[in-house]
């Protein structure tokens, strides 16, 4: 295997050059924000807990760990500009399976105009990609804390898919919509920094929707009237998940939104204009508790959600 220094440009070669004062290659970077506030966040994705390599491409890692962190700015309605990362690889790692997730990171990153200014590379017995993204804001953040009671709930594209997709990579099947959900998400960039304009608060869908929608409540104190056959569903997911399945499902990296009525009309307008897809599927109330109501009416139990540190924790385990 090539020496650590070779992996290093190896890996640097799939990006273009940093346009910043001081890039890749020193013991830090130097950025030059400009006069707007910066978001910055970690996130890391592990071998055995959120993918395997018998189910995920090198190009399918690399892609998915720069997607999760460009969710948390698109919840905070930045402008992606810079990140580093942190490689952890096994001492027979494939240097040609290196440039691969190189490639998938590059691309993704190309494509939201964020650019790569260092990292570090380590041994280690399993893959893991730990990243830290920052990004620029031109107005306030949008956070979880800012929702009121009487705020109407929105969530972005579909739900469930990324959770079918495991399940059909657990069943051997490689194709198909779902999987390429749960390989490669779309962080809803442009989403969030039309929502900002709106939105009282915000929050990516990463755990779960009834578990991320308590974290919501959580910070802004307040509670949530839920109607789970508002909830927007692929076919495939209405069929083999339902809506109770789906509110469960983990890794879908959409928009959770709570927007003023008195600013709903001009939102879903900016929102069709954008064409970003956007479903009202309930309300915030002053009442502190998360009520899901079934087509009949009929109170549900909310479910669990995605944890690191339960038996719910890892994500390859095949669901109970």
């Amino acid at each position: 295997m090539p020496g650590e220094f070779d992996l290093i440009q190896r890996f640097l070669a799939c990006f273009p050059r940093a346009r910043v004062p001081v890039g890749p290659g020193d013991d830090c970077a130097v950025l030059a924000p400009s006069r707007g506030a910066l978001c910055v966040t970690t996130d890391a994705v592990v071998e055995d807990v959120h993918f395997t390599r018998a189910t995920f491409s090198a190009a399918d890692i690399g892609h998915k760990a720069l997607a999760v962190n460009l969710s948390d700015l698109a919840a905070m309605g930045a402008t992606p500009r810079w990140f580093v990362c942190a490689l952890a690889l096994p001492r027979d790692f494939p240097a040609r399976e290196l440039s691969a997730m190189g490639r998938g990171m590059a691309a993704l990153a190309k494509a939201h105009r964020i650019m790569l200014v260092g990292g570090n590379f380590t041994s280690a017995r399993e893959v893991s990609v730990t990243l830290t993204v920052t990004g620029e804001l031109s107005h306030a953040p949008l956070t979880r804390a800012g929702a009121r009671p009487g705020d109407l709930l929105y969530v972005s594209g579909t739900l469930g898919d990324a959770r079918l997709g495991l399940q059909h990579l657990q069943a051997g099947v490689r194709r198909g919509a779902a999987v390429k959900r749960q390989r490669r998400p779309e962080p809803r960039i442009a989403l969030g920094k039309l929502a900002a304009r709106f939105a009282s608060a915000g929050m990516d869908v990463s755990d779960g929707l009834a578990q991320d929608l308590g974290h919501l409540c959580a910070a802004s104190r307040v509670g949530v009237e839920l109607e789970l056959e508002r909830l927007p569903l692929s076919p495939a997911v209405r069929a083999a998940l339902g809506p109770e399945g789906a509110l469960r499902g983990g890794e879908d990296y959409e928009l959770l939104l709570a927007v003023p009525p008195s600013r709903m009309q001009a939102f879903e307008r900016a929102c069709a204009r954008a064409g970003q897809e956007v479903t009202r599927m309930g309300v915030l109330t002053r009442e502190r508790t998360l009520r899901i109501r079934d087509a009949g009416g009929h109170l549900l139990t909310p479910p669990a959600g995605f944890d690191h540190f339960t038996r719910t924790g890892r994500q390859i385990r095949p669901d109970d």
